[in-house]
């Protein structure tokens, strides 16, 4: 595997990237756009994803990148749940619905291979 010099090179950050688009994306229907609270949160929730990708990538450390990515995953099981709410109360599509939670289960994926990744290298201080 070559070595990854920035976080940009990660796919896991760039599909959590193209997380945030799409969540932007089906939050601006009118009446998902008017339920401030679950929209800010889905959005904070999905923007958590690539910010802890990143932040823990910089930390130059593999168990602190390790936590980072924990918090990178348990944000994407947040927005998956808010994604079946949004689903209940009418402001997706079931087909969109679909697309974008498999893209966040996709990340956690990514993301719970990548610590593996990690936790099997010397540890990085």
């Amino acid at each position: 595997m070559a070595k990854l010099r920035r976080f940009e090179e990660m796919g896991m950050w760039i599909s959590a990237r193209e997380l945030v688009q799409n969540i932007y994306v089906v939050s601006r229907n009118p009446s998902f756009y008017r339920d401030y609270g679950l929209r800010d949160q889905i959005r904070r929730a999905s923007i958590s994803i690539a910010s802890n990708i990143a932040e823990g990538f910089e930390s130059q450390s593999n168990p602190i990148f390790c936590r980072f990515l924990s918090s990178a995953r348990g944000s994407a099981a947040e927005v998956r749940a808010q994604l079946y709410l949004a689903l209940d109360l009418g402001y997706l599509s079931s087909s969109d619905f679909a697309r974008i939670a498999a893209q966040a289960e996709s990340i956690s994926r990514q993301i719970t291979g990548f610590m593996n990744y990690l936790k099997k290298l010397p540890h990085r201080k």
